[in-house]
C-alpha cells in the first residue's frame, strides 16, 4: 500500500512551481531516498517543537474542517490534517515560512472579532468560511500567502493521509482490465496509485 511519505513526494505536480517551501523540502527529501534501501527522513511521531499556540492550533484545526469538510467522507479532522500541518511546519519550515501562517491565523482571528464579535474558533461554519473567503481574496491585510499556503497544507495533509488515498480516492495497487468504451457516468472515484 501507499504511504504518507510516498504520495507526499508525488504531491509536488499537484501545486506546480508555486508549492509551499515546507512541503517541497519534504517530498525532496522522500525522492532523494526513493528507489534505495534507505528510509525517508520524515520522522514519525509529534512534532519536534510547538508551533500554534492552543488558540492557535484550535482555529488552525476549525479551518482545516472548513477546507476539506466532513460528506459523505471524512473530513480534514479526521484525517489528522491538523496534526500534520503542525509536524510540516514544526520539522520542515524556516521561521519566514511560519510567519504568513501565524500571521493568517491571527489576522483571521482579529477580523472575526471585529465583524462577528466572536472568536473565529466558536464562529459559525457560514462566518469561518466568509473568513477563509477574505484570506483568499487577500482583503485580512497580508500579502495573500496565508489563504494559499494554508490550503496547500490542507490539501496535502488529507491526501497523503490514510483516509484521503482509501476513502476520498480508492487506491488500487493493481487497476482492472483496460476498457476503452468505459461510460464516463459510470465513473465513481478517482483512483491513485
Amino acid at each position: 500500500m501507499i504511504d504518507r511519505r510516498h504520495a507526499l513526494a508525488g504531491i509536488t505536480a499537484m501545486f506546480g512551481t508555486a508549492l509551499f517551501a515546507p512541503i517541497a523540502r519534504a517530498a525532496q527529501a522522500v525522492s532523494a531516498v526513493r528507489g534505495t534501501a534507505a528510509l525517508p527522513v520524515i520522522s514519525d511521531g509529534p512534532p519536534s517543537v510547538a508551533v500554534f499556540t492552543p488558540a492557535q492550533r484550535a482555529l488552525m484545526t476549525s479551518l482545516s474542517e472548513r477546507v476539506i469538510p466532513t460528506t459523505d467522507t471524512p473530513g480534514a479532522i479526521a484525517a489528522g490534517v491538523p496534526a500534520f500541518i503542525e509536524k510540516l511546519l514544526a520539522d520542515w519550515a524556516k521561521p519566514e515560512d511560519k510567519a504568513p501562517i501565524l500571521a493568517g491565523l491571527d489576522a483571521v482571528e482579529a477580523r472575526s472579532l471585529a465583524d462577528y464579535k466572536v472568536s473565529a474558533v466558536k464562529a459559525t461554519p457560514a462566518q469561518q468560511d466568509a473568513l477563509l473567503t477574505l484570506a483568499m481574496n487577500k482583503a485580512l491585510g497580508d500579502d495573500g500567502r496565508f489563504f494559499e499556503n494554508f490550503r496547500q497544507l490542507v490539501i496535502t495533509g488529507y491526501y497523503t493521509s490514510e483516509i484521503g488515498m482509501t476513502q476520498e480516492r480508492e487506491y488500487l495497487p493493481v487497476p482492472g482490465e483496460y476498457n476503452g468504451a468505459f461510460p464516463y457516468a459510470q465513473v465513481n472515484k478517482v483512483y491513485s496509485a
